[in-house]
């Protein structure tokens, strides 16, 4: 077979830009903010891209990716846009601001669309600009120096998600006829910006841990209602879990004005929560406070290190939004606790815990029938212990459509729908589902994973790849996500991709296994990661080890002998999938007939012989069964 050509790559300038505060934008108005954008776009963004010769690569949502062939002409491409921008704002309803970022580096093209580092550091810069500002790489400021009237302002060196090396940034600038900075309309005060690291578990128990992390990400989502303030996303905050930071560091790092940092001690029925308030550039604390209550009382007291929070920085709690914070999806502190236990099962991914997310999510809506967040959660679940059992019991359909019907515009609610409808097959009903879950909450670890789940067999990988590196970014010990990503980036045939996959999931497979040695599943997803970076021997002996650990676990078969496939052993990988097709639902073929590990294999009479037993068996069983229907074993 002849090998497929090699991608073609080229140096280009790549301009990325993000509406600033998009997602509360589109939560307090929609409509109004759709139009808005619309707007921006037509009378200033697409004029600005022509006139300076560049090229709309793809548009994103609120986001937008061009390519130029000038370094010049993308650098007054983004200060124009800027500055018309600002000038354009007619006073109705919240302005359309952007974040803009530059960058000249090598990309590799894929008709008309461009993909890889060159893509992804413009991508870092601009969300390390600041709120209608352009930050460019070094490469394009020194092009640039002396041939603009721009000023560059030095802002040091950045460590970003998923690129090895620091980002040296700069801040472009608009210079006045004489060259010296143009004097801009400052705001009266320093837009205020706050990272909320993760809360300590102080409880000498690791198992609680799910609770602390629960605390955060509520603080988190609180303040994130808070209109003035501009809040660090989930996913950044939590890359400094466990580890020892230099407070002046992370504020100047993500470039916050304060850093918002505690512990919780959960004994019993009681709880300690401790909490300070830091100012970046001094490492000044502005308010430090220690709570001892009733784990009843755990929602008043969120509210409260909220508010004290906004009245540290001396904000103005709008009325609107002191409501927003003070609803939440359930008020039930036991129902509460067994959500959050859910979650954390979930995460550990292993097979047995998902019978055990299935009961917890179902007390957690016994307590309490109005817990939207639960009910969607339990969707989910009930797919993924589906999947496990082989096309038996519930679909998790009821569970989803309850939580939209609580919550319409809750994330994970759209993202258990989106799940169930792609397992079924039903794909466009179902990425219409993804595109709303995606839209609400862009950072979530449920909503991305499903997402993804629902890309791979329609072969769309590169938007799977986007969806699984957020999953992966959000649980720092998610396994799953990386082992698919693997797949996924052999899929487009990014070898480097692949192998940087391939690294990240087995550093946590192996973490993992050393606190769980029998977790057959994860040492599966290390067999992937190990074949995918040349690991043939030890590929092999994890397999077998994780065969003798888990031998009925039909994913597990399912997993190993897609790398067996790879492996070049074909008759290990007919043997594995035997059982698997054996008692394969009709919604499995899905993933046997699109899942490009299996390519090598397909065409095997063996394998046709496997998939022809299948077909006939469930065309003869006539079973009558409630759409949607989930997929049995695959790669859950």
């Amino acid at each position: 077979m002849t090998p497929p050509p090699p991608p073609q790559r080229r140096l280009t300038v790549v301009l990325s830009a993000d509406v600033v505060g998009y997602s509360a934008l589109m939560e307090r108005d929609e409509a109004g903010t759709l139009e808005r954008l619309k707007a921006s776009r037509r009378q200033i963004f697409d004029p600005c891209i022509a006139k300076h010769d560049g090229r709309i690569v793809k548009l994103m949502g609120d986001g937008v990716l061009v390519e130029f062939a000038s370094v010049i002409s993308a650098v007054q491409c983004a200060l124009e846009v800027q500055q018309a921008n600002r000038a354009g704002s007619d006073g109705t309803g919240e302005p359309i601001r952007y974040r803009i970022g530059i960058n000249l580096g090598d990309v590799i093209v894929d008709g008309d669309d461009i993909y890889g580092d060159g893509v992804n550091v413009a991508a870092r810069l601009q969300a390390l600009a600041e709120p209608d500002g352009v930050a460019v790489a070094r490469t394009v400021r020194d092009q640039v120096a002396g041939k603009l009237a721009a000023e560059f302002v030095d802002c040091g060196e950045h460590a970003v998600k998923n690129i090895a090396r620091p980002i040296h940034v700069f801040a472009a600038r608009v210079a006045d006829a004489q060259g010296g900075p143009a004097a801009t309309p400052a705001p009266a005060r320093e837009r205020l910006s706050i990272c909320v690291l993760p809360f300590a578990n102080m409880s000498g128990d690791p198992e609680q841990e799910y609770f602390s992390d629960g605390i955060t990400e509520d603080i988190i989502t609180d303040l994130s209602k808070v209109s003035a303030l501009a809040v660090v996303s989930r996913n950044t905050a939590f890359s400094f879990k466990s580890k020892s930071v230099d407070v002046r560091h992370v504020a100047r790092q993500l470039r916050v004005t304060h850093v918002l940092e505690g512990s919780v001690r959960k004994a019993g029925n009681r709880v300690r929560i401790t909490a300070q308030l830091i100012e970046g550039a001094s490492d000044s604390h502005l308010w430090a406070e220690r709570y001892d209550r009733d784990l009843n009382d755990i929602f008043a007291l969120q509210d409260e290190i909220s508010e004290a929070i906004v009245g540290a920085l001396k904000l103005r709690l709008l009325p609107a939004e002191k409501k927003a914070i003070e609803q939440r999806s359930t008020t039930n502190p036991e129902a509460y606790k067994l959500y959050l236990m859910a979650r954390q099962y979930n995460a550990m991914g292993n097979s047995r815990h998902r019978d055990i997310t299935v009961r917890f999510c179902q007390r957690a809506v016994e307590i309490d029938p109005g817990y939207a967040r639960a009910w969607a959660l339990l969707a989910i679940c009930q797919a993924n212990h589906r999947m496990v059992n082989v096309g038996t019991g519930d679909t998790g359909w009821d569970a989803a459509e309850r939580a939209l019907a609580l919550s319409p515009d809750l994330a994970e609610a759209h993202a258990a729908k989106g799940r169930i409808l792609g397992d079924a097959g039903r794909y466009d009903e179902a990425l219409a589902e993804h595109t709303k879950a995606l839209r609400l909450d862009p950072d979530g670890y449920e909503v991305n994973a499903v997402a993804a789940r629902c890309y791979i067999p329609m072969r769309r990988y590169r938007e799977a790849i986007d969806c699984l590196e957020k999953a992966a970014a959000a649980i720092e010990n998610d396994f799953w996500a990386l082992g698919m990503a693997v797949q996924c980036y052999e899929g487009i045939g990014d070898d480097e991709g692949m192998k940087s996959a391939a690294r990240r999931g087995l550093e946590r497979v192996e973490k993992l296994i050393v606190a769980e040695p029998d977790h057959g599943l994860a040492i599966g997803w290390g067999v992937t990661s190990l074949t995918a970076l040349g690991e043939v021997e030890r590929a092999k002996e994890w397999a077998a080890r994780a065969m003798l650990l888990e031998p009925d676990n039909l994913n597990l078969r399912y997993n190993l002998a897609c790398s067996m496939v790879t492996l070049g052993e074909a008759t290990m990988a007919i043997e594995l999938l035997g059982p698997v097709l054996e008692r394969a639902q009709r919604q499995n073929l899905i993933w046997f007939r699109s899942d490009n590990s299996l390519d090598a294999i397909r065409d095997d009479p063996r394998m046709q012989a496997l998939v022809a037993a299948a077909e006939a068996r469930l065309a003869s069983s006539a079973a009558t069964q409630a759409p949607p229907e989930t997929a049995a074993a695959s790669k859950a």
